[in-house]
């Protein structure tokens, strides 16, 4: 396992090579991608991933961490770039999106599943707060109606997400989602 002292910068850079590499070998659909080969295209020898990644299926875990990490960081963004029911908007979109994109990482995560990891509860508590982050904000200033939490705006989008495994569907999943993103805007004090 790794320690908790900070890696050295060529450790570090070997790192986020191999988690590079992964996530284009998982995203990219090659649920079968092997260590040596996900080591080869960072660059780095099969022992230097192990160093890093006790298994396999901890590297898998941390890649899709990274990605719900970076999911989960955009609704502090979008809150600056945007009013509050639109940066709600855009983050139902890009949860969309997330889901289309990870479909190729489908096939992959099922070799966590089995394990008492705690990956998923995290993602869906991450992703939850994120939501909730979102409707207070919207709350607050008017444009988005009082009551819908985070968890339950999750699951609705759970439905719409689960729609990715038909091919082509993403068109109509974000159609969806901008469906539900209008129904949180009715009933609030000043939706427009």
């Amino acid at each position: 396992m790794p320690s908790s002292r900070p890696l050295r910068a060529d450790a570090r850079r070997n790192r986020e090579a191999l988690l590079a590499a992964a996530r284009d070998a998982f995203l990219g659909g090659e649920a079968d991608a092997h260590v040596e080969e996900i080591a080869r295209r960072a660059g780095v020898a099969v022992g230097t991933l192990y160093r890093h990644f006790e298994t396999r299926e901890a590297l898998v875990e941390e890649v899709y961490r990274k990605e719900v990490d970076g999911l989960c960081a955009a609704p502090a963004e979008l809150l600056y770039q945007h009013a509050p029911d639109e940066a709600l908007r855009r983050f139902l979109l890009l949860l969309v999106d997330h889901a289309a994109r990870g479909k190729g990482m489908a096939v992959t995560l099922e070799s966590i599943m089995a394990t008492d990891s705690s990956v998923f509860d995290n993602a869906r508590t991450q992703m939850a707060n994120a939501l909730t982050q979102l409707l207070d904000a919207g709350t607050a200033a008017g444009t988005i109606r009082d009551g819908v939490t985070g968890p339950t705006l999750l699951r609705a989008l759970g439905g719409i997400c689960g729609m990715r495994a038909t091919e082509g569907r993403q068109g109509e999943a974000r159609q969806i989602a901008t469906i539900l993103f209008d129904g949180l805007r009715f009933g609030a004090p000043r939706a427009t």
